[in-house]
């Protein structure tokens, strides 16, 4: 099981105050709400982004919250895919292998199965310059899949792409979902998007986060939760 339990976050004269709310493992989160209610605050602190006054945040079972980022095991995509402008793409794909000391040919098959899967094989080799807005998204989300992590966590990963290439990127995100087989937590504006993809829908609601009974057939329903 994965939670946020009495989450208290001050940013200036922002404050989210006992956020508590919960998800299965596996589980297709979505999470919606109106423009400034701290949907990407509340993230960042999932991923260890973001200082936390108190509260508890535990992943599969195991306790996060005084870990540092890098060892949550979370692979996490910006809104704007942040890529490093000197680096190649099977390179970037590779980078938290290359740090976590993964062999060399481990590596490498790893960067090949996730550009099969995410049809950016021939990219490889290319720089971020250049690339499109769903090209760039695509190795923004093989880089945070690479090492295998325990949650994915997408901020409004769509938002900038067309209506073609979001459709697109719905079916790859489908895809990545159902051959990873990763818990997600994936904010979003987009209704529509949200029903396509997520098991689980989660709303800003009057400072609080509510729940909805399930999405798809099939997946278990969380508990109301209080803000």
């Amino acid at each position: 099981m994965n939670s946020v339990s009495q989450l208290t976050i001050r940013q200036g004269d922002f404050m989210l105050r006992d956020i508590h709310f919960e998800f299965p493992d596996g589980a297709y989160g979505i999470l919606m709400g109106p423009t400034g209610c701290g949907k990407t605050t509340l993230l960042e602190a999932i991923c260890g982004l973001r200082r936390i006054e108190r509260g508890r945040i535990v992943l599969r079972d195991r306790d996060v919250t005084r870990l540092p980022a890098a060892q949550r095991e979370i692979g996490y995509v910006p809104q704007e895919a942040v890529l490093f402008p000197a680096m190649r793409v099977d390179r970037q794909i590779e980078f938290a292998l290359t740090v976590r000391k993964v062999k060399r040919r481990k590596r490498k098959n790893r960067v090949l199965q996730l550009a099969e899967l995410l049809h950016i094989d021939r990219l490889l080799y290319r720089y971020p310059h250049g690339l499109s807005g769903g090209e760039k998204q695509r190795v923004a989300l093989a880089r945070a899949l690479s090492f295998r992590p325990r949650l994915l966590c997408l901020d409004e990963p769509l938002s900038a792409l067309d209506q073609s290439t979001r459709g697109q990127m719905i079916k790859l995100l489908r895809a990545v979902y159902q051959n990873e087989k990763v818990t997600v937590m994936h904010i979003t504006h987009n209704a529509s998007e949200g029903k396509q993809l997520g098991t689980h829908l989660f709303r800003f609601v009057d400072g609080t986060i509510e729940s909805t009974p399930k999405m798809h057939a099939g997946s278990t329903i969380a508990n109301k939760t209080d803000d």
